[in-house]
């Protein structure tokens, strides 16, 4: 994939930054001396764990330098790290792994999982938020499109990008053996957003990516013309105007046994 776009991802970071909130309110750890931020991105929720823990060694991790470079002109004085998560290994043991938003891009969950609990400090927390969105029809949109002949060359592999996400108990008996508490919820927000276009700009920096970055500009344009026309059926007007944007994720917070 090409590099990401920190300022197409901020345009609805309240709404991202919503479920990373979600998620550190549900970590009890009392004083993490080291934590990562696992996929920091532009470091939105790295801001939120230097709030919470200003006395903590934090460092955020990203594979995109654009990203980064957002990062550290919000939190100049926090480290950033160009690192792949899919080989990354820390130095010392964290006492927290923060994953919001990143995971489902990694392949392998079940090794990945149990990789990084591996590499928390005794009685450490790992803390992730992953979309569970690819069933819904943003998604199956993405990939109906992808599948017709004007894009099916070029679009071939486009959808493999995202992780398939494991099921709950999976999930849970990967770490159960690992952990002394598991706690592990759905959510399902529905975005209040004031168009169809302002849907479809949410999932280019995100979930669109990786069928755009793979588009000549022409049929990038054809491409994305079509799909903001079923996903305007597919979202539809609500009394006032606007449209409710479902997006489902799944939270895990996983505690290492001491």
């Amino acid at each position: 994939m090409h590099d990401w776009d920190p300022a197409l991802y901020q345009r609805f970071e309240s709404e991202r930054t919503r479920p990373a909130v979600e998620l550190l309110a549900r970590v009890s750890h009392p004083a993490p001396r080291h934590i990562v931020d696992l996929g920091c991105g532009n470091g939105n929720s790295t801001q939120l764990l230097l709030e919470r823990f200003p006395q903590s060694q934090l460092i955020g991790l990203d594979n995109s330098e654009a990203m980064l470079a957002s990062a550290r002109k919000r939190l100049p004085g926090v480290p950033f790290v160009q690192a792949d998560i899919a080989d990354w290994a820390p130095t010392v043991a964290p006492d927290l792994i923060f994953a919001n938003a990143s995971l489902q891009w990694v392949a392998g969950h079940a090794g990945l999982f149990a990789r990084l609990m591996r590499c928390l400090a005794p009685g450490g927390v790992l803390a992730v938020q992953m979309p569970d969105n690819l069933d819904q029809p943003s998604h199956q949109l993405m990939r109906e499109l992808a599948s017709q002949s004007a894009w099916r060359d070029l679009l071939a592999h486009a959808a493999d990008q995202r992780a398939a996400l494991l099921s709950v108990e999976a999930y849970y008996d990967l770490l159960a053996p690992m952990a002394c508490r598991v706690d592990i919820w759905h959510t399902a927000y529905r975005h209040v957003m004031p168009s169809v276009q302002a849907i479809v700009e949410w999932l280019e920096s995100t979930g669109l990516k990786p069928f755009l970055d793979q588009l000549p500009a022409v049929l990038r344009d054809a491409y994305l013309q079509a799909y903001t026309q079923r996903i305007g059926e597919a979202y539809t007007e609500r009394a006032d105007g606007h449209r409710l944007f479902a997006f489902p994720r799944l939270f895990i917070v996983a505690q290492r046994a001491p």
